[in-house]
């Protein structure tokens, strides 16, 4: 009987079998099995054997691109110690499109057949919406009343604020909701530019861009946390980059920034600053990195900030003040001054903001905004006869009903609408991470964050099944407006029956995660303490902390 390990090992396969992946999968899969390279990967492959199957690099390394990554040297090389177990190969299961009978006209067979696809395909997604809660995706949106405008193709050609030949556009929308983000984010509408973009990872290279542009030999710093399309960026413009360390929270570690800054401080510096990290949800302090950058000695016309907003920047402005206002939060500095959770606003030196819009506001198409000071964009537009416009985008031709589908839930929701959805959503976070607490599984939600961290279910078909995004020892929950407590206490106790499974003699091995989370987050047996609070009824607390699949005594840990 196959296992739901094994069940889910089968739906996971590895790169496109380019020639490269090929040679490394016959060196690194044992036998007895035989890979036909010619057909592509086989139905069937254990989780052990897609441990390592990532092409090694030419000093011998992995080629994976998620470990420590350093850019700009002089061979562009690409550093990482991890493996990671990839999804499945979409060709074994993709639709294939096929000519069309002779007499399909008569028979209608053709569109019986891709009526057929299309109800398994709507049955599937309303499956898999069910049990969607590891990405911040908002699916709580019904958009109806807009279903009479996808009979037209919607292009915004170009720049967003003057009319190109192309006269089926949807500027006047973009323009409504640009405005909109300006009252929001504290700049006059003869001070901003910004766009409508594709997806989240737009706007960041549209941002690093118009820093690159405005300080050309400057520096790129991120912090280790911060999402991919950041480092993409670096590597798309050749830039120098920098990554700096995080603490555990996942927010910037201004010490370091303030030490690599000082190393770095011939060259100007273009910093990118999170608000809400991909993986933990942390938000960088914004009002220390200004500090840092003063005590370094960077005046301003030598430093540009962009904000990657991607989830939390459109989340933090709507907190509102008292019992879960986190936004008025006061912390600690390192000086040891008390100071407030930074606040996103343009009357700070900052250079840009992206948001997505596909996230918390819920749009059924990627989506988001890229705003910047109107003073930075000159060096970027440019003029097109073609189109009678100018241009300052990244994509040239953009989606325009995204800006109609923002428009709308902007107009039925307003600032008030928001608000509420943001209480929502921080109070079902806090009611996770309770009931995460009470079933002894470590767990960590940072302040001003929706995202609940906890240690990594061992059941691969769990982790599919409810679509957890995992970072080696840990996994994510995204707290969304759609996510209601039902769902929430579901996940809860199929995951506490998916750990008992796991264990059948009921001695269960609690991981750490001590190193991800800190101790004050960790349920393992060393830094919980046995017996300190019962474990659910009917498993046992061994004294072991379990790292890396290996039991570790006290004496050793």
């Amino acid at each position: 009987m196959v296992s739901a390990v094994e069940e889910a090992a089968t739906r996971c396969v590895t790169l496109p079998p380019s020639p490269v992946l090929k040679a490394s999968l016959k060196r690194s899969l044992p036998p007895p099995m035989s890979l036909v390279m010619t057909d592509g990967l086989p139905d069937e492959i254990s989780l052990d054997n897609l441990k390592a199957v990532l092409p090694t690099s030419k000093n011998g390394e992995s080629g994976a691109t998620n470990g420590n990554v350093k850019y700009g040297d002089s061979h562009g090389a690409v550093k990482s110690n991890k493996n990671f177990v990839l999804g499945r190969d979409m060709h074994g299961s993709s639709f294939k499109i096929t000519e069309p009978d002779h007499d399909d006209e008569v028979t209608g067979e053709k569109d019986a057949y891709m009526a057929s696809v299309l109800a398994r395909y709507r049955k599937s997604l309303t499956e898999k919406s069910k049990y969607h809660l590891g990405y911040p995706y908002n699916l709580d949106f019904d958009y109806g009343a807009l279903s009479q405008l996808q009979h037209f193709s919607i292009n915004n050609l170009g720049d967003p604020f003057i009319e190109s030949n192309y006269g089926v556009h949807s500027r006047q929308f973009e323009v409504g909701v640009l405005d909109w983000f300006a009252r929001l984010w504290e700049l006059e509408k003869d001070e901003y530019w910004g766009y409508i973009t594709n997806c989240g990872t737009e706007g960041n290279l549209h941002g690093i861009l118009v820093g690159r542009e405005v300080l050309p030999d400057g520096i790129l710093y991120a912090s280790r946390d911060s999402h991919y399309s950041v480092f993409k960026a670096a590597r798309m413009y050749r830039m120098e980059a920098v990554k700096v360390d995080t603490l555990l929270s996942g927010e910037i570690d201004c010490v370091d920034l303030e030490r690599k800054l000082t190393e770095g401080k011939d060259k100007p510096a273009i910093l990118n600053v999170n608000i809400g990290t991909t993986v933990k949800g942390a938000v960088d302090d914004l009002d220390l990195i200004l500090k840092v950058l003063e005590r370094v000695g960077y005046t301003e016309d030598r430093f540009y900030i962009h904000v990657d907003g991607a989830l939390f920047g459109l989340m933090m402005p709507f907190v509102k003040k008292g019992t879960w206002d986190l936004r008025y939060i006061r912390k600690k500095s390192l000086s040891g001054e008390v100071h407030e959770a930074p606040k996103v606003t343009f009357k700070k030196p900052i250079g840009s903001v992206s948001v997505s819009g596909h996230k918390f506001i819920g749009c059924p198409m990627p989506c988001g905004v890229q705003f910047t000071r109107m003073k930075h964009i000159n060096s970027l537009s440019r003029n097109v006869e073609y189109l009678a416009s100018r241009d300052a985008t990244i994509m040239g031709s953009r989606n325009g009903h995204a800006p109609i589908f923002l428009w709308y839930t902007l107009n039925r929701k307003g600032y008030r609408g928001f608000q509420k959805d943001v209480q929502r959503c921080l109070r079902n976070a806090h009611y996770l991470k309770e009931r995460l607490r009470e079933a002894k599984i470590g767990v960590m939600l940072n302040e001003l964050s929706s995202t609940v961290v906890f240690e990594r279910p061992l059941d691969e078909a769990f982790i599919l099944k409810w679509q957890l995004a995992c970072q080696g020892k840990i996994a994510h929950a995204v707290v969304m407006p759609s996510v209601t407590v039902e769902k929430l206490d579901n996940f809860v106790e199929e995951l506490i029956e998916v750990r008992k499974r796991s264990f059948p003699e009921g001695n269960v091995k609690i991981p750490c995660i001590v190193e991800e989370v800190g101790v004050q987050n960790c349920a393992c047996s060393l830094h919980r303490g046995a017996g300190t609070i019962p474990l659910p009824k009917g498993e046992k607390r061994v004294s072991a902390c379990v790292q890396n699949g290996n039991s570790i005594n006290r004496a050793s840990h």
